[in-house]
């Protein structure tokens, strides 16, 4: 008995291992700063933070996605068919950067039990539209997150802009001073005569 063994070839074999890696890092990894103190540090989170909002989402494959039954609305779709979806991920998470965790700690999506973020949606009566839902929420949470910590410098047009109004504040300052200088002048009684 002849036994044939089919074998691919190494290209297929690269290429369907490229799509799969390609799947996994759709998100691009931070880098491993914990604080933005210094000018490189800034500059390397805005670059992760431009191609981290180009993602637009985040991937099912880096979270855990748990169906259950919505509420609300819906007639027998409600009790019938688990379309609420609650999207979890841990804190800790490679993709998530250091330095937006401390954070994300402190919004209302983090589970102290289970040191992780929970977002659910029960927005739609599918279930696809609310698993994109809540990836976009939680894409969301760990973008702003980590905006909150990024600053960048004022360009020379703005800065010209701060000087004319702090100028303008000032003499607006001045001229009130001088007016109510002037009314309290006006009430002493030095130069009148009696």
């Amino acid at each position: 008995m002849i036994h044939r063994i089919a074998r691919e070839s190494l290209y297929a074999l690269t290429a369907a291992w490229t799509r799969r890696c390609r799947l996994i890092h759709t998100l691009p990894i931070p880098p491993l700063t914990a604080s933005l103190s210094c000018a490189e540090d800034q500059e390397n989170a805005k670059v992760w933070l431009r191609s981290f909002e180009d993602a637009k989402t985040v991937p099912k494959n880096l979270v855990e996605l748990t169906f259950s039954r919505s509420s609300g609305p819906g007639g027998q779709n409600v009790n019938k068919v688990e379309t609420k979806v609650s999207a979890r991920c841990r804190v800790d998470a490679p993709w998530i950067p250091i330095w937006a965790r401390e954070s994300l700690v402190r919004t209302p999506y983090y589970v102290k039990t289970s040191h992780s973020l929970l977002v659910s949606s029960s927005a739609s009566r599918s279930q696809a539209r609310n698993i994109d839902d809540s990836l976009g929420k939680m894409h969301t949470v760990v973008m702003d997150a980590a905006k909150n910590f990024i600053t960048s410098e004022p360009s020379a047009e703005q800065r010209r802009r701060v000087a004319n109004l702090e100028k303008a504040h000032d003499n607006r300052r001045r001229l009130e001073k001088d007016k109510r200088s002037a009314v309290k002048k006006m009430r002493s009684k030095k130069g009148w005569s009696e």
